[in-house]
């Protein structure tokens, strides 16, 4: 898979990936009922072939990974929880949801409070948070 890139949170970081899909997808037929580390290492194997890891990470990235798989699989999992705030402006790159992501920007500068801001772009990414309208919609 050429385009199988993926971004998941690796403790309070965004991290992009080569290949999580396609490992995911192998690891689930053939570690079927294998134990969570057992996964985890295989995961860790098979996705250090394609993305650097560094060796002081393996356990984030384990975790990481192992919760990835799960939400793959559909089993119940434990969201990502980072220490700072983190906050996603969905929108297509249009001038108001840019201004938006600046302003939002500003205000945690303002206020000295840290946290992390996204802006999601992709039409399917924004789908998958719920939302059926822009505030700038009319209807």
């Amino acid at each position: 898979m050429a385009d199988d890139f993926s971004q998941i949170w690796v403790g309070e970081d965004k991290i992009g990936l080569r290949g999580l899909k396609e490992a995911i997808e192998e690891i689930a037929q053939s570690h079927a009922g294998r134990t969570d580390v057992e996964i985890q290492d295989a995961l860790l194997e098979r996705l250090s072939e394609k993305n650097y890891i560094a060796s002081c990470a393996r356990k984030e990235y384990a975790d990481a990974f192992l919760r990835e798989f799960r939400k793959f699989l559909g089993q119940p999992y434990e969201e990502a929880l980072g220490t700072s705030l983190r906050i996603v402006v969905l929108g297509p790159g249009c001038s108001q949801c840019n201004r938006l992501e600046q302003t939002v920007k500003q205000a945690l500068t303002e206020m000295s409070l840290p946290a992390s801001v996204e802006h999601v772009t992709d039409i399917t990414e924004i789908a998958k948070y719920g939302g059926r309208k822009n505030p700038g919609s009319n209807g």
